[in-house]
């Protein structure tokens, strides 16, 4: 193969390849720390916008305490306490595990435009185990 057949297959490849790079990695919207609760929880919070267009809240280096119906929540105003039940909140569903990183997948009609904390919330014993609040 000669050196300007080779030079166009690989600016070919190049341009192709270009917008799937640029496309790989997620984007993180908004992250925060967790603060302990009622239990001791700490880790990382990032709401992050997938290639699809889809959110997720992925928990990092996450770890709190066991409970029952424990669930992740999005609430419309930094925790302080137990302040959770007062929120304005999107339900994420039950905590996957007490310690590890994990995945919630955010509903695409969910507006997260007053999106303010990430909250681990007891829902039997209505208490707040940790929350983060997103910047």
């Amino acid at each position: 193969m000669n050196n300007s057949i080779r030079t166009a297959l690989t600016v070919s490849l190049l341009t192709t390849l270009a917008p799937l790079a640029a496309n790989a990695a997620p984007s993180a919207l908004s992250t925060g720390m967790f603060v302990s609760g009622a239990h001791a929880t700490s880790g990382t919070a990032t709401i992050y916008k997938l290639d699809d267009g889809s959110r997720i809240v992925r928990l990092t280096n996450f770890t709190t305490s066991n409970g029952p119906k424990v669930h992740v929540i999005l609430a419309d105003h930094t925790i302080a306490g137990n302040d959770v039940e007062d929120a304005k909140s999107i339900d994420l569903g039950d905590l996957k595990g007490n310690t590890g990183n994990q995945n919630y997948v955010i509903p695409a009609s969910a507006d997260l435009a007053g999106v303010k904390s990430v909250a681990i919330y007891c829902e039997r014993f209505h208490v707040n185990f940790g929350a983060a609040t997103l910047k």
